[in-house]
């Protein structure tokens, strides 16, 4: 391995101290075409092996953009594609480190037909290991697709460049107007990627990620055990109902929550915690942002929306492949309602109800705020599958808002028969203690006790096994 090049350079940052191998150092390219010549590809533009991260066995693969532009010639992907045919067979994660030109024309039909090798070794392995990419550097064209058939999305907040058509290529756009290959539009817009930062703390979050996951489908290797108190109260977590990223970081194991998509429908919440040692993947409902001192530096609306209900899907159907449980935190008030939501807005809330139905890993749901209509049912409800379903004592379920409801009860009746007729609902209808008479919830719990609750939940359905019917996979 060289010593000097940065792709070497990324892979020491990334892997535990000497623990990396090589593999496939004195492969070259074979095409002479333009003149190129095999003495002038060390590598051919990609350095291949394998190494550990927290003492795990992961592989690597780190693009030098030296060689090339790092562009994908036919050995580049064939290194690659022998890098997942060992990952499948051991069962340890990929990850990718990009910084590439693109296709290498010199080789045309060869590198396209290689590449395309790559695409199909993604997809046999999703489900059965993870796969991160990190865009360092350039990842453009149908080098793009690479970072959607991953599991997860990185990119470097500066320099680098993720896009399909560049954004002077976009009708109407240029790069001066709108960055489309920007983190920033990546990330916040598009949705694309998980976490963005400068290229030492992102190299650190990739590790941090990796250690909360299991290295395959089958293994529970991201077990660890637990030094915070497993009766450990929360005071004070009524006050993060609303911003349950932080509820999320005070019931984790020693205050630990990894978001991801965290820049993207910020609405919905999706990330890893511990409990009691076991990595979660949790699902939550947002509408504020709290400040350092608890404050709300901003407000959401607690509605389902099309961005968010295809964020959480695609993040528990992760979970679901990778038998990681699944909590959610539920304050939905209903659906985003304006003409632009809503042509996407049933099938992107069908994707969500499907995913949660269809996943056979433990389910725990607690109710921190309002539960209305079917918005509710779409979050992790016993209805379509929720084991166990808290409550805190505040909560308000039912069907709708109490004074809407009124307003259809009532309909041409005074202002004070309204209100009269809504304060009749909301104590019938509309709280924990109605939802648990008729079974839909199946305890309030104090909220400072909540982790207690959960860790207590997860460790009883531990063992827990449930069938499908028998299919080849499902269309939602």
């Amino acid at each position: 391995m060289s010593n000097s090049s940065q792709a070497s350079q990324r892979i020491t940052a990334l892997l535990d101290d000497n623990s990396f191998v090589e593999i496939g150092a004195g492969v070259t390219a074979r095409a002479t075409d333009f003149n190129l010549k095999p003495a002038e590809t060390p590598s051919d533009g990609v350095l291949t092996g394998y190494g550990l991260i927290d003492g795990r066995l992961v592989y690597v693969y780190s693009q030098d953009a030296s060689v090339l532009g790092g562009s994908v010639g036919e050995m580049h992907a064939k290194k690659i594609v022998n890098l997942y045919n060992l990952a499948m067979k051991t069962g340890a994660p990929v990850i990718a480190l990009v910084d590439s030109a693109g296709f290498r024309l010199q080789e045309a039909a060869d590198a396209l037909s290689a590449f395309g090798e790559i695409y199909l070794k993604q997809t046999l392995a999703s489900g059965v290991i993870p796969q991160i990419t990190a865009v360092l550097g350039s990842c453009g064209g149908g080098l793009a697709v690479l970072c959607g058939l991953s599991d997860f999305t990185f990119m470097e907040s500066k320099k680098a460049r993720l896009f399909v058509n560049a954004p002077n290529a976009l009708d109407g756009n240029s790069v001066d107007k709108c960055d489309t290959s920007g983190a920033s539009f990546q990330s916040e817009e598009a949705g694309t990627v998980d976490v963005v930062a400068e290229e030492g703390e992102l190299l650190a979050q990739i590790r941090r990620l990796v250690a909360l996951l299991p290295s395959n489908n089958e293994d529970a290797d991201a077990d660890v055990e637990c030094t915070d108190d497993l009766n450990r109260e929360v005071p004070g977590l009524e006050g993060c109902a609303g911003d349950t990223a932080a509820a999320l970081t005070f019931l984790a194991d020693d205050n630990d929550f990894f978001e991801v998509k965290g820049a993207y429908a910020k609405e919905m919440v999706t990330g890893f915690l511990r409990l009691n040692g076991t990595t979660v993947g949790a699902v939550a409902n947002r509408s504020e942002i709290l400040d350092e001192e608890g404050k709300a530096a901003s407000k959401l609306d607690n509605v389902l929306t099309p961005e968010g209900c295809e964020k959480a899907a695609d993040f528990v159907n992760f979970c679901d492949a990778f038998e990681i449980p699944v909590l959610t935190l539920t304050n939905v008030k209903g659906y985003k309602a304006d003409k632009c939501a809503e042509k996407r807005m049933a099938k992107a809330a069908a994707k969500l109800t499907g995913a949660f139905a269809d996943a056979t890993v433990p389910k725990v749901n607690v109710v921190v705020g309002s539960a209305f209509g079917s918005a509710f049912v779409t979050m992790n409800s016993k209805a379509i599958g929720a084991d166990m379903t808290y409550a805190w004592q505040d909560a308000r379920i039912g069907t709708m808002d109490a004074t809407l409801a009124a307003k259809i009860l009532c309909d041409g009746q005074d202002a004070g028969q309204i209100d009269a007729c809504a304060a009749s609902y909301d104590a019938l209808q509309n709280n924990a203690a109605s939802a648990v008479r008729r079974g839909f919830v199946d305890q309030i719990i104090e909220p400072a006790q909540t982790r207690k609750y959960l860790i207590s939940a997860f460790e009883m359905l531990y063992t827990k096994r449930e069938d499908r019917p028998a299919r080849k996979h499902g269309t939602v």
